[in-house]
């Protein structure tokens, strides 16, 4: 629903946001698919089927990998880009176009796929059963070489470009509301709302929310990185920690909608309005078989009164 209702694009937000909402929010939807559906909840009801055997189970990583690093990414280039909009005015018209953000998404998708096509080597069979090797767990190797640590070191990056590009944005926007408040003052004499910065409060709202939740739910596998690797006792820390980072970070994925209809009136009204014409659509199709119910009880009606005036 995210994913139509923003290529509308009838919910007051610029055509480059749109294409950002857009691009997270399928992202999204195929962390949700590959990870908590095909991962977790196929594994623990279906131990045994096509998705245990190891080539699969190592393909599905890789792609988990994948995708969570797009939709990291993904949220990354989102601030950045309001950033751009807000800090950086003459950058402002060549960035913050929808074709800018079209090549951005483009960029970080293949980057995404190409960076996680190691992790599919490094991971080897479970068991063997009925001369099928199944399920998928990390080599020696992983544990061994903090080399392939450095594709962990993206998580830690992105929290801090998302934290530094935050910090800025709210430094420059606190600066330029005192400075057209003053303005408008000396001006007009009046403390009057001002339109432009009323538009740009929804945006800003969008921004802190989206950047907020990503902040909060990957602090906790943030700071288990972080101590793994203080304590050089990295890929051997806590199980518990790290289930409870793993989980928070693909809960991360699930937020995006909510913020949306939290934060955004027109995009509730779009929702609203896409449940009522769902709701309309199954109405018409059932309609017609009401009719034919009631037109046949009709005429069994006629044909009962006509039997007993006879009689």
């Amino acid at each position: 629903m995210a994913i139509v209702i923003h290529s509308r694009g009838r919910c007051g937000l610029s055509k480059c946001i749109n294409r950002f909402m857009m691009a997270m929010a399928a992202a999204d939807l195929l962390v949700v698919f590959t990870d908590a559906i095909l991962k977790n909840t196929f594994e623990m009801y279906f131990p045994v089927s096509f998705l245990t055997i190891s080539p699969v189970c190592c393909l599905n990583t890789m792609l988990i990998c994948a995708v969570t690093s797009a939709s990291v990414w993904f949220t990354v280039a989102f601030p950045f880009d309001r950033f751009v909009n807000i800090c950086c005015q003459k950058l402002k018209t060549k960035y913050c176009t929808a074709k800018m953000a079209a090549a951005i998404i483009g960029v970080a998708s293949a980057l995404s796929c190409s960076l996680s096509i190691p992790w599919y080597f490094a991971y080897e069979a479970e068991y063997i059963m009925d001369n099928i090797t199944r399920g998928c767990v990390s080599e020696l190797i992983v544990l061994i070489y903090p080399e392939w640590a450095v594709f962990d070191l993206f998580n830690l990056v992105t929290f801090i470009i998302v934290l530094l590009l935050n910090v800025l944005t709210v430094r420059r926007i606190v600066t330029t509301s005192r400075v057209r408040r003053k303005l408008r003052l000396c001006n007009n004499g009046e403390n009057r709302k001002d339109p432009e910065m009323e538009n740009r409060r929804n945006s800003i709202i969008l921004l802190f929310s989206i950047s907020g939740s990503f902040v909060l739910l990957w602090a906790t596998l943030v700071a288990y990185f972080i101590s793994l690797c203080t304590t050089a006792t990295l890929y051997s820390g806590s199980t518990e920690v790290e289930a409870v980072a793993l989980m928070l970070e693909v809960l991360s994925c699930c937020t995006n909608t909510f913020i949306y209809v939290l934060t955004q009136a027109k995009f509730r009204e779009e929702l609203r309005n896409g449940v009522q014409y769902f709701l309309k659509l199954l109405d018409n199709l059932f309609k017609p078989k009401r009719q034919l119910t009631t037109s046949n009880t009709t005429a069994t009606d006629i044909c009962r009164r006509k039997s007993n005036m006879c009689f």
